[in-house]
């Protein structure tokens, strides 16, 4: 990681819309939803990390923020091959991770979401 503060300001306005941000942070280090960003060791390459959309201008609206925050276009929303109803975009961060919001369409969910606890 290059520079954590910028790293952390891009996510927070990146993630905004997905109504996401920063969750914990420290010295030299953050996190944001399941991300993890520290500037201990050398730099991750080559990742692509996905956020789930709640619909697709979710979507629009995660593009360009990420953009207007120092993003680099990697693919402008719109419906994918992938499967029926996939509807994503794409930016590169500014350490050149590509980062997806991604709506899948209509679907029955068969819970919200995976919450882990720890009990100290």
């Amino acid at each position: 990681m290059a520079d954590v503060e910028a790293s952390k300001r891009f996510y927070a306005r990146a993630l905004a819309p997905l109504d996401l941000g920063v969750t914990g942070e420290g010295d030299g280090w953050f996190s944001a939803d399941e991300l993890f960003v520290s500037s201990d060791g050398p730099a991750t390459a080559g990742l692509h990390i996905a956020f789930q959309a709640r619909d697709r201008d979710a979507v629009d609206r995660f593009h360009a923020a990420a953009i207007e925050a120092g993003g680099r276009d990697n693919g402008a929303p719109g419906e994918r091959s992938y499967h029926p109803g996939y509807y994503g975009a794409y930016v590169l961060d500014p350490d050149g991770t590509n980062i997806e919001a991604v709506y899948h369409g209509p679907a029955k969910r068969s819970t919200p979401s995976v919450v882990f606890r720890w009990d100290a």
